[in-house]
């Protein structure tokens, strides 16, 4: 057994050289809008090449600065892309590896969940999977040190991921990752129509969002149901697809970044 993943898209969808790749996510959280607001219990972000999708990504990344300090484990939700899941899917590793370094498993956290019978383990949906790699330097860059829960998600009903988003709560110390692009190879205009509707859904924390309107639907729904049951508030912060950052418009992916932020609890 490997105890270290390698990084497997440096060189692809972000440098693999380390230097270049902090002078890029500096310029990336430089150029995204400043922010004011309270710790975000969750974000959603998307996946892509940093070329496409890293301002977006970045504008929900920024927001963690100014909590460097607090969020010390980061449980992070991807989808499936290459390997099929029941479920979702634990490494069996002890750090992920990046061009900043090595990011350390939370064992302990991840020990709380296995005995769930939605969570797996797989070295091989982890091996090649992207979805959860290209957030990695970003979270390295804007929290430093932490420990990290990965998880990708492949066929589960929303409940079963918003058990083990229960599972793994925690308070102000833990901070909940969606790794999710939008729609996918659209024209221009009828992309930013789609998005408009998922962006709606997500902002009403509505379930019900296909793998068409976003590929990481499964994380972004069970998100939804254990968003409701904790109070908490989304606010959209990033909008736009790879026609307005790094490509043509004929067929585009889109993307979004969401904060979730625990707001007044209702007891009903």
């Amino acid at each position: 057994m490997n105890l270290i993943r390698p990084a497997a898209v440096a060189g692809a969808f972000y440098p693999d050289n380390g230097q270049i790749l902090s002078r890029d996510l500096d310029a990336l959280l430089d150029a995204a809008p400043p922010v004011h607001g309270t710790l975000p219990k969750a974000l959603i972000v998307p996946h892509a090449g940093y070329i496409y999708s890293g301002p977006v990504a970045a504008s929900a990344y920024r927001r963690l600065i100014a909590y460097r300090e607090q969020i010390t484990r980061v449980v992070l939700l991807g989808p499936a892309h290459r390997v099929p899941v029941r479920g979702l899917a634990l490494p069996r590793t002890e750090a992920f590896a990046t061009p900043l370094g090595h990011v350390r498993i939370d064992q302990a956290a991840c020990d709380a969940i296995r005995a769930l019978p939605q969570v797996v383990s797989s070295d091989a949906a982890h091996a090649l999977e992207h979805s959860i790699e290209v957030q990695l330097p970003f979270l390295q860059k804007v929290l430093g040190e932490f420990a990290l829960v990965p998880l990708v998600v492949g066929d589960a009903s929303s409940e079963e991921v918003a058990q083990v988003l229960d599972r793994l709560w925690g308070g102000p110390e833990t901070l909940i990752v969606i790794s999710s692009d939008l729609s996918h190879y659209l024209p221009y205009a009828l992309a930013r129509r789609v998005d408009q509707e998922t962006s709606a859904m997500i902002l009403r924390l509505q379930t019900g969002i296909s793998h068409e309107q976003a590929c990481g639907g499964t994380p972004v729904n069970g998100l939804m149901v254990a968003a409701k049951r904790h109070g908490l508030k989304p606010e959209l912060l990033d909008l736009r697809n790879s026609g307005d950052t790094a490509g043509g418009p004929e067929q585009v992916v889109g993307y979004a970044a969401f904060a979730f932020v625990e707001g007044e609890r209702h007891v009903h």
